[in-house]
Protein backbone atom coordinates (compact mmCIF):
# COMPACT_ATOMS: atom_id res chain seq x y z
CA UNK A 1 0.00 0.00 0.00
CA UNK A 2 1.33 3.73 -0.68
CA UNK A 3 2.54 5.63 1.74
CA UNK A 4 0.83 9.33 1.31
CA UNK A 5 2.25 12.86 2.30
CA UNK A 6 0.39 14.08 5.53
CA UNK A 7 -1.62 17.29 5.36
CA UNK A 8 -0.15 20.15 5.59
CA UNK A 9 3.31 19.08 3.66
CA UNK A 10 4.00 21.20 0.45
CA UNK A 11 6.03 19.92 -2.53
CA UNK A 12 7.56 21.97 -5.19
CA UNK A 13 5.90 22.52 -8.03
CA UNK A 14 8.65 21.71 -10.16
CA UNK A 15 8.33 18.33 -8.51
CA UNK A 16 4.73 18.00 -9.04
CA UNK A 17 5.90 18.85 -12.70
CA UNK A 18 8.08 15.87 -12.67
CA UNK A 19 6.08 13.39 -10.75
CA UNK A 20 3.00 13.96 -13.31
CA UNK A 21 5.00 13.78 -16.34
CA UNK A 22 6.98 10.68 -15.09
CA UNK A 23 3.22 9.20 -14.99
CA UNK A 24 3.36 8.99 -18.42
CA UNK A 25 6.28 6.86 -18.87
CA UNK A 26 4.66 3.86 -19.68
CA UNK A 27 2.45 4.95 -22.42
CA UNK A 28 5.15 7.21 -23.83
CA UNK A 29 6.60 3.81 -24.79
CA UNK A 30 4.19 2.32 -26.73
CA UNK A 31 2.14 5.45 -27.85
CA UNK A 32 2.86 9.00 -29.56
CA UNK A 33 1.93 12.29 -27.14
CA UNK A 34 -0.93 13.26 -29.08
CA UNK A 35 -2.55 9.80 -28.64
CA UNK A 36 -1.58 9.22 -24.29
CA UNK A 37 -1.83 13.23 -23.40
CA UNK A 38 -5.81 12.64 -23.52
CA UNK A 39 -5.54 9.41 -21.06
CA UNK A 40 -3.06 10.71 -18.49
CA UNK A 41 -4.87 14.35 -18.29
CA UNK A 42 -7.99 12.28 -17.88
CA UNK A 43 -6.66 10.49 -15.17
CA UNK A 44 -5.37 13.35 -13.08
CA UNK A 45 -8.22 15.13 -13.49
CA UNK A 46 -10.42 12.30 -12.20
CA UNK A 47 -7.54 12.24 -8.99
CA UNK A 48 -7.50 15.81 -8.38
CA UNK A 49 -11.11 16.06 -8.26
CA UNK A 50 -11.63 12.79 -5.98
CA UNK A 51 -8.70 14.06 -3.90
CA UNK A 52 -10.05 17.34 -3.02
CA UNK A 53 -13.70 15.47 -2.51
CA UNK A 54 -12.30 13.29 -0.18
CA UNK A 55 -10.67 15.90 2.34
CA UNK A 56 -13.50 18.06 1.93
CA UNK A 57 -15.67 15.38 3.17
CA UNK A 58 -13.93 14.69 6.17
CA UNK A 59 -13.67 18.32 6.80
CA UNK A 60 -17.57 18.31 5.92
CA UNK A 61 -17.90 15.25 8.38
CA UNK A 62 -15.56 15.96 11.19
CA UNK A 63 -14.52 19.56 10.84
CA UNK A 64 -10.85 18.16 10.91
CA UNK A 65 -8.01 17.56 8.32
CA UNK A 66 -7.17 13.99 7.49
CA UNK A 67 -3.82 12.42 7.86
CA UNK A 68 -3.93 11.15 4.84
CA UNK A 69 -5.98 9.85 1.61
CA UNK A 70 -6.68 6.49 3.29
CA UNK A 71 -8.01 7.77 6.22
CA UNK A 72 -10.14 10.15 4.15
CA UNK A 73 -11.30 6.97 2.36
CA UNK A 74 -11.93 4.77 5.12
CA UNK A 75 -13.95 7.89 6.81
CA UNK A 76 -15.79 8.63 3.38
CA UNK A 77 -16.78 5.30 2.36
CA UNK A 78 -18.34 4.25 6.11
CA UNK A 79 -21.07 7.28 5.55
CA UNK A 80 -22.24 4.94 2.92
CA UNK A 81 -24.03 3.23 5.89
CA UNK A 82 -26.19 5.19 7.04
CA UNK A 83 -28.46 6.69 3.78
CA UNK A 84 -29.71 9.90 5.09
CA UNK A 85 -26.28 11.05 6.14
CA UNK A 86 -25.04 9.85 3.03
CA UNK A 87 -27.75 11.83 0.70
CA UNK A 88 -27.04 14.90 3.32
CA UNK A 89 -23.15 14.54 2.30
CA UNK A 90 -23.57 13.74 -1.49
CA UNK A 91 -25.60 16.91 -1.74
CA UNK A 92 -22.85 19.56 0.30
CA UNK A 93 -20.28 18.03 -2.03
CA UNK A 94 -22.09 17.98 -5.46
CA UNK A 95 -22.91 21.81 -4.77
CA UNK A 96 -19.40 22.26 -3.94
CA UNK A 97 -17.28 20.42 -7.14
CA UNK A 98 -20.59 19.94 -9.47
CA UNK A 99 -20.35 16.52 -8.64
CA UNK A 100 -20.21 13.72 -6.08
CA UNK A 101 -17.57 10.55 -6.92
CA UNK A 102 -19.26 7.33 -4.98
CA UNK A 103 -16.84 6.24 -2.38
CA UNK A 104 -16.40 2.94 -4.63
CA UNK A 105 -15.15 5.24 -7.37
CA UNK A 106 -12.77 7.34 -6.02
CA UNK A 107 -9.00 7.26 -7.36
CA UNK A 108 -7.94 5.78 -4.17
CA UNK A 109 -10.60 2.94 -4.35
CA UNK A 110 -8.91 2.21 -7.68
CA UNK A 111 -5.70 1.89 -7.01
CA UNK A 112 -6.93 -0.73 -3.54
CA UNK A 113 -8.48 -2.62 -6.12
CA UNK A 114 -5.81 -2.50 -8.49
CA UNK A 115 -3.60 -3.85 -5.35
CA UNK A 116 -6.39 -6.42 -4.32
CA UNK A 117 -5.97 -7.73 -8.44
CA UNK A 118 -9.84 -6.74 -7.98
CA UNK A 119 -9.72 -3.65 -10.26
CA UNK A 120 -11.72 -3.84 -13.85
CA UNK A 121 -12.05 -1.28 -16.73
CA UNK A 122 -15.64 -1.29 -16.22
CA UNK A 123 -15.39 0.67 -12.48
CA UNK A 124 -13.25 3.37 -14.48
CA UNK A 125 -15.86 3.75 -16.83
CA UNK A 126 -18.60 3.77 -14.41
CA UNK A 127 -16.92 6.31 -12.72
CA UNK A 128 -16.33 8.50 -16.03
CA UNK A 129 -20.32 8.28 -16.74
CA UNK A 130 -21.55 8.93 -13.01
CA UNK A 131 -19.33 12.56 -13.40
CA UNK A 132 -20.48 12.98 -17.19
CA UNK A 133 -24.55 12.50 -15.62
CA UNK A 134 -24.25 14.90 -12.64
CA UNK A 135 -26.04 18.31 -12.80
CA UNK A 136 -27.92 17.44 -15.70
CA UNK A 137 -25.72 16.05 -17.99
CA UNK A 138 -23.60 19.90 -17.36
CA UNK A 139 -20.31 17.64 -18.24
CA UNK A 140 -21.82 15.29 -20.90
CA UNK A 141 -19.36 13.52 -23.26
CA UNK A 142 -16.30 14.51 -20.80
CA UNK A 143 -14.32 11.54 -20.80
CA UNK A 144 -15.58 10.57 -24.63
CA UNK A 145 -12.61 10.80 -25.73
CA UNK A 146 -10.89 8.40 -22.98
CA UNK A 147 -11.72 4.55 -25.04
CA UNK A 148 -10.53 2.47 -22.90
CA UNK A 149 -11.46 -0.20 -25.45
CA UNK A 150 -8.63 1.52 -27.82
CA UNK A 151 -5.96 -1.15 -29.28
CA UNK A 152 -3.56 1.98 -28.26
CA UNK A 153 -3.60 0.99 -24.90
CA UNK A 154 -3.17 -2.80 -25.71
CA UNK A 155 -4.12 -5.41 -28.34
CA UNK A 156 -6.22 -7.59 -25.48
CA UNK A 157 -8.65 -6.22 -22.70
CA UNK A 158 -5.86 -7.59 -19.87
CA UNK A 159 -3.01 -5.46 -21.70
CA UNK A 160 -5.18 -2.56 -21.04
CA UNK A 161 -6.21 -3.17 -17.97
CA UNK A 162 -2.53 -3.28 -17.12
CA UNK A 163 -1.67 -0.23 -19.25
CA UNK A 164 -3.87 1.74 -17.38
CA UNK A 165 -3.88 0.16 -13.96
CA UNK A 166 0.67 1.06 -14.07
CA UNK A 167 -0.21 4.89 -14.36
CA UNK A 168 -3.32 4.86 -11.89
CA UNK A 169 -0.56 3.44 -9.26
CA UNK A 170 2.07 6.00 -10.52
CA UNK A 171 -0.62 8.69 -9.69
CA UNK A 172 -1.65 6.94 -6.77
CA UNK A 173 1.49 8.25 -4.98
CA UNK A 174 0.43 12.30 -5.36
CA UNK A 175 -1.88 13.58 -2.95
CA UNK A 176 -2.97 16.70 -4.73
CA UNK A 177 -4.54 18.56 -1.74
CA UNK A 178 -0.92 19.14 -0.96
CA UNK A 179 -0.83 21.90 -3.86
CA UNK A 180 -2.44 24.86 -4.26
CA UNK A 181 -5.35 25.27 -6.84
CA UNK A 182 -3.14 27.19 -8.81
CA UNK A 183 -0.36 24.93 -8.25
CA UNK A 184 -2.14 22.11 -10.22
CA UNK A 185 -3.99 24.45 -12.92
CA UNK A 186 -0.49 25.34 -13.33
CA UNK A 187 1.22 21.84 -13.64
CA UNK A 188 -2.07 21.20 -16.17
CA UNK A 189 -0.72 23.81 -18.00
CA UNK A 190 2.94 22.53 -18.27
CA UNK A 191 1.36 18.89 -19.20
CA UNK A 192 -0.26 20.43 -21.66
CA UNK A 193 2.77 22.34 -23.36
CA UNK A 194 5.10 19.13 -22.92
CA UNK A 195 2.68 17.20 -24.88
CA UNK A 196 2.74 20.30 -27.70
CA UNK A 197 6.28 19.97 -27.52
CA UNK A 198 6.54 16.52 -27.74
CA UNK A 199 3.45 16.39 -30.58
CA UNK A 200 5.20 18.93 -32.68
CA UNK A 201 2.87 20.35 -35.97
CA UNK A 202 -0.01 18.65 -34.33
CA UNK A 203 0.69 20.78 -31.23
CA UNK A 204 -0.75 23.83 -32.94
CA UNK A 205 -4.47 22.26 -32.65
CA UNK A 206 -4.94 22.66 -28.84
CA UNK A 207 -1.48 24.62 -27.07
CA UNK A 208 -0.40 28.59 -27.81
CA UNK A 209 2.90 29.15 -25.80
CA UNK A 210 2.50 30.90 -22.62
CA UNK A 211 4.46 34.19 -23.76
CA UNK A 212 2.42 35.05 -26.55
CA UNK A 213 -0.63 34.17 -24.28
CA UNK A 214 0.83 36.49 -22.28
CA UNK A 215 1.29 39.24 -24.16
CA UNK A 216 -1.99 39.00 -25.75
CA UNK A 217 -4.13 38.98 -22.21
CA UNK A 218 -1.49 41.67 -21.26
CA UNK A 219 -2.64 43.70 -24.50
CA UNK A 220 -6.42 43.17 -24.44
CA UNK A 221 -7.02 43.77 -20.49
CA UNK A 222 -4.51 46.48 -20.00
CA UNK A 223 -6.13 49.47 -18.13
CA UNK A 224 -9.44 47.22 -17.18
CA UNK A 225 -8.30 45.20 -15.38
CA UNK A 226 -10.74 45.75 -12.56
CA UNK A 227 -13.61 46.20 -14.72
CA UNK A 228 -16.78 44.31 -13.25
CA UNK A 229 -18.47 41.67 -15.22
CA UNK A 230 -15.13 41.39 -17.83
CA UNK A 231 -16.24 38.46 -20.25
CA UNK A 232 -13.68 37.00 -22.69
CA UNK A 233 -14.33 35.27 -25.99
CA UNK A 234 -11.79 32.90 -27.65
CA UNK A 235 -13.72 31.38 -30.83
CA UNK A 236 -10.74 28.99 -31.69
CA UNK A 237 -9.59 27.95 -28.18
CA UNK A 238 -7.57 24.78 -27.86
CA UNK A 239 -6.93 23.79 -24.39
CA UNK A 240 -8.02 27.18 -23.43
CA UNK A 241 -5.00 28.16 -22.22
CA UNK A 242 -4.75 31.47 -24.10
CA UNK A 243 -8.38 32.45 -22.20
CA UNK A 244 -7.12 31.24 -19.51
CA UNK A 245 -4.00 33.87 -19.00
CA UNK A 246 -6.95 36.60 -18.58
CA UNK A 247 -6.68 35.36 -14.75
CA UNK A 248 -2.69 36.61 -13.85
CA UNK A 249 -3.99 40.01 -14.99
CA UNK A 250 -7.38 41.07 -13.88
CA UNK A 251 -8.34 41.62 -10.27
CA UNK A 252 -4.78 40.77 -9.21
CA UNK A 253 -3.25 42.64 -6.21
CA UNK A 254 0.04 44.17 -7.24
CA UNK A 255 3.15 46.00 -5.75
CA UNK A 256 4.21 49.81 -6.76
CA UNK A 257 6.19 48.37 -9.54
CA UNK A 258 2.78 46.90 -11.18
CA UNK A 259 4.13 43.71 -10.15
CA UNK A 260 1.73 40.37 -8.75
CA UNK A 261 1.73 40.09 -5.15
CA UNK A 262 3.18 37.06 -3.78
CA UNK A 263 0.25 35.14 -2.21
CA UNK A 264 -2.13 38.75 -3.09
CA UNK A 265 -5.89 37.90 -4.27
CA UNK A 266 -6.61 36.70 -7.44
CA UNK A 267 -10.05 36.45 -8.27
CA UNK A 268 -11.91 34.97 -10.99
CA UNK A 269 -15.18 35.40 -9.55
CA UNK A 270 -16.05 38.45 -12.11
CA UNK A 271 -14.36 37.04 -15.55
CA UNK A 272 -16.68 35.55 -17.87
CA UNK A 273 -15.00 32.67 -20.10
CA UNK A 274 -16.71 32.51 -24.01
CA UNK A 275 -14.57 29.73 -26.06
CA UNK A 276 -15.39 27.72 -29.09
CA UNK A 277 -13.62 24.33 -30.27
CA UNK A 278 -13.63 22.07 -33.29
CA UNK A 279 -11.98 19.01 -31.86
CA UNK A 280 -14.38 17.43 -29.50
CA UNK A 281 -11.34 16.26 -28.09
CA UNK A 282 -9.84 19.50 -27.59
CA UNK A 283 -13.04 20.66 -26.32
CA UNK A 284 -13.04 18.40 -23.24
CA UNK A 285 -9.44 19.45 -22.34
CA UNK A 286 -10.43 23.18 -22.42
CA UNK A 287 -13.36 22.08 -20.05
CA UNK A 288 -10.70 20.08 -17.73
CA UNK A 289 -8.27 23.09 -17.87
CA UNK A 290 -10.93 25.23 -16.96
CA UNK A 291 -12.29 23.28 -13.72
CA UNK A 292 -8.87 22.69 -12.89
CA UNK A 293 -8.13 26.37 -12.82
CA UNK A 294 -11.61 26.89 -10.67
CA UNK A 295 -13.67 28.27 -13.37
CA UNK A 296 -17.11 27.29 -12.03
CA UNK A 297 -19.33 26.19 -14.55
CA UNK A 298 -21.54 29.08 -14.15
CA UNK A 299 -18.25 31.01 -15.68
CA UNK A 300 -17.94 28.47 -17.98
CA UNK A 301 -19.74 29.12 -22.17
CA UNK A 302 -17.70 26.79 -23.81
CA UNK A 303 -18.94 24.75 -27.28
CA UNK A 304 -17.86 22.24 -29.34
CA UNK A 305 -18.69 23.80 -32.75
CA UNK A 306 -17.09 25.16 -35.97
CA UNK A 307 -16.45 29.28 -35.78
CA UNK A 308 -16.22 29.69 -39.66
CA UNK A 309 -19.94 27.82 -39.63
CA UNK A 310 -22.96 28.81 -37.86
CA UNK A 311 -22.71 32.08 -35.90
CA UNK A 312 -21.94 31.40 -32.37
CA UNK A 313 -22.55 33.25 -29.80
CA UNK A 314 -26.00 34.17 -31.01
CA UNK A 315 -27.94 34.41 -27.48
CA UNK A 316 -26.98 37.60 -25.30
CA UNK A 317 -24.51 38.73 -24.99
CA UNK A 318 -23.38 38.52 -28.40
CA UNK A 319 -20.11 40.82 -27.84
CA UNK A 320 -17.67 40.64 -25.36
CA UNK A 321 -14.74 43.10 -23.62
CA UNK A 322 -11.83 41.38 -25.08
CA UNK A 323 -11.67 38.68 -27.97
CA UNK A 324 -8.10 36.65 -27.74
CA UNK A 325 -7.39 34.31 -30.70
CA UNK A 326 -4.41 32.02 -32.06
CA UNK A 327 -6.32 30.20 -35.17
CA UNK A 328 -5.25 27.62 -37.57
CA UNK A 329 -3.28 29.42 -40.01
CA UNK A 330 -4.06 29.51 -43.75
CA UNK A 331 -7.18 27.09 -43.26
CA UNK A 332 -9.06 26.19 -45.42
CA UNK A 333 -12.88 26.62 -45.13
CA UNK A 334 -16.26 27.10 -47.30
CA UNK A 335 -16.35 30.57 -48.43
CA UNK A 336 -19.82 30.13 -49.24
CA UNK A 337 -21.43 33.06 -51.25
CA UNK A 338 -24.16 33.12 -48.79
CA UNK A 339 -21.66 34.39 -46.11
CA UNK A 340 -21.46 37.55 -47.92
CA UNK A 341 -24.85 38.33 -46.60
CA UNK A 342 -24.02 37.49 -43.24
CA UNK A 343 -23.06 40.46 -40.55
CA UNK A 344 -20.03 39.08 -39.66
CA UNK A 345 -18.39 39.65 -43.14
CA UNK A 346 -20.93 41.73 -45.06
CA UNK A 347 -19.63 45.04 -44.86
CA UNK A 348 -16.58 43.91 -46.09
CA UNK A 349 -17.47 43.81 -49.64
CA UNK A 350 -15.24 40.27 -50.49
CA UNK A 351 -14.83 36.78 -48.55
CA UNK A 352 -11.58 35.74 -47.62
CA UNK A 353 -10.19 33.07 -49.96
CA UNK A 354 -11.71 29.34 -49.40
CA UNK A 355 -7.67 28.34 -49.36
CA UNK A 356 -6.88 31.07 -46.53
CA UNK A 357 -9.20 31.82 -43.53
CA UNK A 358 -6.70 34.10 -41.86
CA UNK A 359 -9.57 36.96 -42.15
CA UNK A 360 -12.25 34.97 -41.87
CA UNK A 361 -11.22 34.31 -38.10
CA UNK A 362 -10.22 37.63 -37.58
CA UNK A 363 -13.90 39.53 -38.70
CA UNK A 364 -16.05 36.58 -36.46
CA UNK A 365 -13.80 37.97 -33.38
CA UNK A 366 -13.91 41.27 -34.53
CA UNK A 367 -17.87 41.17 -35.01
CA UNK A 368 -18.17 39.97 -31.37
CA UNK A 369 -15.83 42.75 -30.14
CA UNK A 370 -17.74 45.43 -27.78
CA UNK A 371 -17.37 49.03 -29.04
CA UNK A 372 -14.59 50.28 -26.03
CA UNK A 373 -12.95 46.32 -26.50
CA UNK A 374 -9.87 45.59 -27.63
CA UNK A 375 -9.18 42.01 -29.67
CA UNK A 376 -5.43 40.23 -30.29
CA UNK A 377 -5.05 37.92 -32.89
CA UNK A 378 -2.22 35.90 -34.02
CA UNK A 379 -1.83 35.18 -37.48
CA UNK A 380 0.65 34.45 -40.55
CA UNK A 381 2.47 37.74 -42.04
CA UNK A 382 0.76 37.13 -45.14
CA UNK A 383 -2.17 39.02 -43.76
CA UNK A 384 -0.06 41.81 -43.64
CA UNK A 385 0.19 42.31 -47.52
CA UNK A 386 -1.50 39.49 -49.81
CA UNK A 387 -3.45 41.66 -52.06
CA UNK A 388 -7.41 39.93 -54.36
CA UNK A 389 -9.90 39.57 -51.81
CA UNK A 390 -7.62 39.78 -48.56
CA UNK A 391 -6.70 43.46 -49.68
CA UNK A 392 -9.66 44.50 -49.79
CA UNK A 393 -10.82 43.51 -46.68
CA UNK A 394 -7.72 44.69 -45.20
CA UNK A 395 -8.66 48.12 -46.84
CA UNK A 396 -11.71 48.14 -45.47
CA UNK A 397 -10.85 47.41 -41.98
CA UNK A 398 -8.34 50.04 -42.09
CA UNK A 399 -10.23 53.07 -43.36
CA UNK A 400 -12.84 52.29 -40.56
CA UNK A 401 -10.25 52.37 -38.17
CA UNK A 402 -9.92 48.85 -36.93
CA UNK A 403 -6.45 47.77 -37.07
CA UNK A 404 -4.69 49.36 -33.71
CA UNK A 405 -1.21 47.89 -33.89
CA UNK A 406 0.51 45.01 -35.46
CA UNK A 407 3.40 43.66 -33.60
CA UNK A 408 5.56 41.09 -35.68
CA UNK A 409 7.07 38.19 -33.56
CA UNK A 410 10.07 36.00 -33.75
CA UNK A 411 10.15 33.07 -36.22
CA UNK A 412 9.62 29.31 -34.57
CA UNK A 413 8.20 30.54 -31.27
CA UNK A 414 5.40 28.21 -32.02
CA UNK A 415 5.10 24.30 -31.50
CA UNK A 416 2.83 23.77 -34.88
CA UNK A 417 5.23 26.27 -37.33
CA UNK A 418 8.60 27.46 -37.56
CA UNK A 419 7.01 30.77 -40.12
CA UNK A 420 7.46 33.79 -38.46
CA UNK A 421 3.91 35.63 -37.04
CA UNK A 422 2.51 39.00 -35.90
CA UNK A 423 -0.06 39.72 -33.51
CA UNK A 424 -3.06 42.42 -35.00
CA UNK A 425 -4.37 44.20 -31.95
CA UNK A 426 -8.16 45.59 -33.07
CA UNK A 427 -10.06 48.28 -31.83
CA UNK A 428 -13.62 50.05 -32.93
CA UNK A 429 -12.61 53.31 -31.03
CA UNK A 430 -9.45 54.29 -33.26
CA UNK A 431 -10.69 57.66 -34.33
CA UNK A 432 -7.61 59.03 -35.87
CA UNK A 433 -7.06 55.26 -37.77
CA UNK A 434 -3.19 55.47 -36.93
CA UNK A 435 -1.40 51.78 -36.45
CA UNK A 436 1.44 51.37 -33.98
CA UNK A 437 3.83 48.65 -35.88
CA UNK A 438 6.38 46.91 -33.18
CA UNK A 439 8.86 44.74 -34.86
CA UNK A 440 10.10 41.98 -32.15
CA UNK A 441 11.51 39.62 -34.76
CA UNK A 442 14.71 39.52 -32.59
CA UNK A 443 13.15 39.30 -28.92
CA UNK A 444 13.65 35.90 -28.04
CA UNK A 445 16.13 33.42 -26.60
CA UNK A 446 17.29 30.07 -28.40
CA UNK A 447 16.41 27.21 -26.54
CA UNK A 448 17.12 24.20 -28.03
CA UNK A 449 15.58 23.86 -31.35
CA UNK A 450 13.03 26.94 -30.42
CA UNK A 451 12.98 30.42 -29.88
CA UNK A 452 11.60 31.47 -26.28
CA UNK A 453 10.50 34.77 -25.59
CA UNK A 454 11.20 36.04 -21.87
CA UNK A 455 9.39 38.04 -19.45
CA UNK A 456 11.73 40.64 -20.42
CA UNK A 457 11.16 40.58 -23.72
CA UNK A 458 6.81 40.34 -23.04
CA UNK A 459 7.43 43.67 -21.04
CA UNK A 460 9.73 45.31 -23.43
CA UNK A 461 6.68 44.97 -26.11
CA UNK A 462 3.86 45.88 -24.13
CA UNK A 463 5.99 48.97 -22.79
CA UNK A 464 6.34 49.85 -26.47
CA UNK A 465 2.48 49.14 -27.45
CA UNK A 466 1.46 51.53 -23.84
CA UNK A 467 3.81 54.77 -24.95
CA UNK A 468 2.65 54.19 -28.71
CA UNK A 469 5.76 56.00 -29.57
CA UNK A 470 8.69 55.53 -32.31
CA UNK A 471 11.39 53.65 -31.04
CA UNK A 472 14.20 53.50 -33.69
CA UNK A 473 14.58 49.74 -35.55
CA UNK A 474 11.85 48.63 -33.30
CA UNK A 475 8.38 50.48 -32.97
CA UNK A 476 6.89 53.19 -35.53
CA UNK A 477 3.16 54.94 -34.60
CA UNK A 478 1.78 55.18 -38.74
CA UNK A 479 -1.01 57.81 -39.58
CA UNK A 480 -3.98 56.73 -41.85
CA UNK A 481 -1.99 58.82 -44.53
CA UNK A 482 1.70 56.90 -44.52
CA UNK A 483 -0.60 53.89 -44.59
CA UNK A 484 -3.01 54.59 -48.05
CA UNK A 485 0.60 56.07 -49.68
CA UNK A 486 1.73 52.31 -48.92
CA UNK A 487 -1.64 51.02 -50.72
CA UNK A 488 -2.68 49.91 -47.32
CA UNK A 489 0.04 46.84 -47.08
CA UNK A 490 1.24 46.53 -43.49
CA UNK A 491 4.35 44.68 -43.91
CA UNK A 492 6.24 45.73 -40.93
CA UNK A 493 9.29 46.44 -42.61
CA UNK A 494 8.10 49.44 -44.72
CA UNK A 495 7.26 51.10 -41.72
CA UNK A 496 10.22 49.88 -38.71
CA UNK A 497 13.74 49.61 -40.46
CA UNK A 498 15.60 47.07 -38.03
CA UNK A 499 18.48 47.23 -40.76
CA UNK A 500 22.02 47.45 -39.12
CA UNK A 501 24.50 48.50 -41.47
CA UNK A 502 28.11 46.77 -41.98
CA UNK A 503 30.59 47.82 -39.76
CA UNK A 504 32.68 49.77 -42.44
CA UNK A 505 36.27 47.58 -43.07
CA UNK A 506 39.69 49.56 -42.75
CA UNK A 507 41.27 48.52 -45.89
CA UNK A 508 44.84 49.97 -44.81
CA UNK A 509 44.55 47.75 -41.66
CA UNK A 510 43.76 44.44 -43.50
CA UNK A 511 46.24 45.48 -46.13
CA UNK A 512 49.29 45.42 -42.95
CA UNK A 513 47.70 42.57 -41.18
CA UNK A 514 48.08 40.59 -44.12
CA UNK A 515 51.37 41.72 -44.55
CA UNK A 516 52.64 40.69 -40.97
CA UNK A 517 50.99 37.40 -41.83
CA UNK A 518 52.86 36.59 -44.82
CA UNK A 519 56.20 37.67 -42.76
CA UNK A 520 54.95 35.56 -39.61
CA UNK A 521 54.81 32.38 -42.21
CA UNK A 522 58.06 33.41 -43.80
CA UNK A 523 59.55 33.08 -40.85
CA UNK A 524 58.10 29.70 -39.57
CA UNK A 525 59.65 28.53 -43.17
CA UNK A 526 63.13 29.68 -42.58
CA UNK A 527 63.05 27.94 -39.08
CA UNK A 528 61.51 24.41 -40.40
CA UNK A 529 64.78 24.52 -43.43
CA UNK A 530 67.00 24.58 -40.56
CA UNK A 531 65.84 21.69 -38.48
CA UNK A 532 65.85 19.58 -41.65
CA UNK A 533 69.45 21.02 -42.85
CA UNK A 534 70.45 20.06 -39.43
CA UNK A 535 69.26 16.34 -39.96
CA UNK A 536 70.39 16.18 -43.55
CA UNK A 537 67.25 16.43 -45.44
CA UNK A 538 67.17 18.77 -48.79
CA UNK A 539 63.74 20.89 -48.80
CA UNK A 540 62.66 23.33 -51.15
CA UNK A 541 60.70 26.19 -49.32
Amino acid sequence: MAEFNKAGTSVGSNELNAALWAAADEMRRVMSADVYKDYLLGLIFYKALSDRMLYEAVDLLENRVPQSLEEAQDIYASVKESPEDWKELSNELSLTFGVCIEPEHTFIAYYRAINNNTFMLSDLRAGFRNIEAAQNGAFSGLFEDFDIESKDLGKTMDKRNEMLSSVIKVLAHIDFTQYGEDALGDAYEYLISMFAAESGKKAGEFYTPQAVSSLITRIVTAGREHKEGFSIYDPAMGSGSLLLQVRNYMYVERDENGKPKKGGLNCVKNIQFYGQEIKNQTYNLARMNMMLHRVKLSQQHLRNGDTLDADWPTDEPTTFDAVVMNPPYSQKYSAAPGLLEDPRFSRYERLPPASKADFAFLLHGFYHLKNDGVMGIVLPHGVLFRGAAEGVIRRHLLENGSIYAVIGLPANIFFSTGIPTCVIVLKKDNTDRSVLFIDASHEFEKERARNVMTEEHIEKIFNAFIERNDIEKFAHLASFEEIKDNDFNLNIPRYVDNFEDEEQVDLNAVIKELNSLKKEEADIDLTLKEYFDELGISINI
